[in-house]
């Protein structure tokens, strides 16, 4: 009977709550979501595999070892990836390592359309502080508006992470900026469709003209130079963001590109969304602070999808009739590569099924990638 005892002590039946069952629930949503619908698989299934881990309740003991909270455990171990930074530098690198900069570099007056959309993250900072989060913490909950999950992981990893007084607030961070990176395709259609008009939506911009391998290979190294300059805190992710795109363009190093690109970027996405998702514990994740961030994540992209938009449309009253651009693809400013520039692309063949918009919106998407990058940068200058 002893023995029976124990065992039932020990299991998950004894020490389950509701919280855990709220946010098993969410688990089986993101996975729902993943599988039916192919909403963003390669983040979601990870993470909602991650939350149904992380909210099994077990009985707290030392020499167990089994939550990703508790020191030494498996767990807590890769978790230490997403603590300490490491993860997002290593996506960043993959990320350049697949990226082409060709559009951005034949058209550079797109990459206004890709800083405009940072708007959203200046704004709910100042939002998050007035609900009363402080500045380090409003910091971090700001960059979720660049749609951009590594980078909200770095920066809430440096700001929100439980240290020096802040809240931790790493999970509900990671997971609003992977929620909203996934629902790209939902939240902004309605609003490219209520900020143009009809004649706005089929104009047809000039092909881009061709890159020559020179321009390309000198792109991430003068890119590099600019961009750490203005923020050196944004080193680890800009570094390897064009470290990555340099091995792609070099042409001399393919093995390590196509290692970048796919078997490195695919194990560190792994290990991220389950750890991220795990970090979800139904103590710590359900709280007012993470609804607020679900809520202050949702303005902020919206914002910033508004924000590229509006810009686009003001640099059409300063630009030649025959050189006009589609404010649609200020949409794609917003960094959640390459989603929300193939919303862009179905978005404008539904108004004209002729007028192909990809290749145009791929140039603010990879500037918005480096905005939201500068932005967290500035951000920890400031804020650190």
């Amino acid at each position: 009977m002893e023995g029976l005892y124990n065992f039932f002590e020990f299991s998950g039946f004894l020490n389950f709550t509701a919280g855990h069952g709220i946010m098993i629930l969410i688990g089986l949503v993101f996975l729902f979501l993943a599988i039916k619908y192919n909403y963003e698989p390669l983040l979601l299934i990870p993470i909602g595999f991650g939350v149904l881990i992380g909210n099994i309740p077990f009985l707290q003991d030392a020499d167990l070892q089994l939550g990703i909270y508790e020191e030494g455990s498996v767990l807590n171990l890769l978790y230490q990836g997403v603590v300490k930074g490491i993860y997002p530098p290593l996506i960043f690198l993959g990320i350049g390592a697949m990226t082409d900069f060709s559009t951005l570099i034949s058209s550079p007056r797109l990459m206004l359309l890709g800083a405009a959309a940072q708007v959203g993250i200046f704004l709910t900072f100042l939002g998050a502080i007035y609900l009363g989060f402080n500045m380090s913490e409003a910091g971090a909950i700001g960059i979720i508006g660049g749609a951009d999950g590594p980078t909200a992981i770095f920066l809430s990893s440096k700001l929100a992470n439980g240290l020096n007084g802040n809240l931790n607030l790493i999970g509900p961070i990671a997971i609003a900026a992977y929620s909203y990176m996934a629902l790209v395709p939902v939240i902004q259609p309605p609003i490219m469709r209520l900020l143009t008009t009809k004649k706005e939506r089929v104009i047809r911009m000039k092909p881009p003209r061709a890159v020559s391998k020179t321009e390309k290979i000198l792109f991430p190294i003068i890119g590099l130079l600019l961009t750490g300059f203005i923020s050196p805190g944004a080193l680890p992710l800009l570094g390897m963001l064009f470290f990555g795109n340099l091995l792609k363009e070099s042409m001399v190093t393919n093995r390590l590109a196509e290692t970048a690109r796919n078997s490195l970027i695919d194990i560190v996405t792994i290990l991220l969304g389950l750890t991220v998702g795990a970090s979800t514990q139904a103590d710590v994740f359900l709280t007012s602070q993470s609804m607020l961030i679900f809520l202050l994540g949702a303005i902020s992209f919206m914002i910033a999808t508004a924000g590229g938009i509006m810009f686009a449309k003001v640099m059409n009253i300063f630009t030649k009739a025959d050189n006009k651009i589609n404010p649609l693809i200020g949409a794609a400013g917003v960094s959640a590569i390459p989603d929300s520039a193939r919303v862009v692309q179905h978005e404008g063949l539904k108004a004209d099924p002729t007028n192909h918009l990809l290749m145009h919106a791929m140039a603010p998407n990879v500037a918005g990638v480096i905005g939201s990058a500068v932005a967290a940068g500035i951000l920890m200058s400031f804020l650190m």
